[in-house]
């Protein structure tokens, strides 16, 4: 082969241009589509799993926090048993010295109840004198009162209590309604 017989190899800009110019488009507008549903695709993955792990994130929380709930629950009838055996002592007991030691002892231990509620955010529910609140509150009877407003707590049999900002057990109260 001579030089003049040289055969040219065609460059990638003359098969550009010797190409049909709609079907390298319609080629390029399809491959930028394949482009954005794959960055969609990607993003809604990214923010799939950012929303699973903050969800997780929340779960483990909230399981470390209310994680002595079903301990909370049942200490609480201990706590119901210790009011009610400093209830049950008269007045004059408190004072004899055969017995002191024994009511002592049972305020101490209650005092110390009440400080292992407060380190694990277990609080009383107020009930007397406040308004019912369903939320916090089971009405148990209804008592005729012309000195309190009506839907108005006026007796408590039992205590309720929260352990940080959800209801342990409801308080068990007695609510006034209008005389006559």
């Amino acid at each position: 082969m001579n030089e003049d017989e040289k055969i040219e190899t065609p460059t990638a800009e003359d098969t550009a241009s010797a190409a049909p110019d709609s079907a390298g488009q319609d080629r390029l507008a399809a491959l930028e589509a394949e482009l954005a549903e794959a960055k969609a695709a990607a993003l809604y993955a990214q923010a799939e799993t950012q929303n699973t792990r903050r969800r997780l994130e929340r779960e483990v929380v909230d399981a470390r926090t209310y994680a002595a709930t079903g301990f909370a629950r049942d200490i609480l009838s201990v706590a119901d048993n210790l009011a009610r055996a400093l209830a049950a002592i008269p007045a004059e007991l408190h004072d004899d010295e055969r017995v002191k030691g024994l009511v002592t002892g049972i305020e101490a231990t209650e005092r110390e109840l009440a400080t292992v509620f407060e380190r694990n955010g277990i609080t009383r529910v107020d009930a007397l004198g406040e308004p019912l609140d369903p939320n916090r509150h089971q009405a148990m009877v209804e008592i005729p009162s012309a000195d309190a407003e009506p839907g108005t707590i006026v007796q408590e049999m039992q205590a309720g209590y929260m352990i940080k900002d959800r209801l342990l057990r409801p308080a068990l109260v007695g609510v006034a309604k209008a005389a006559g």
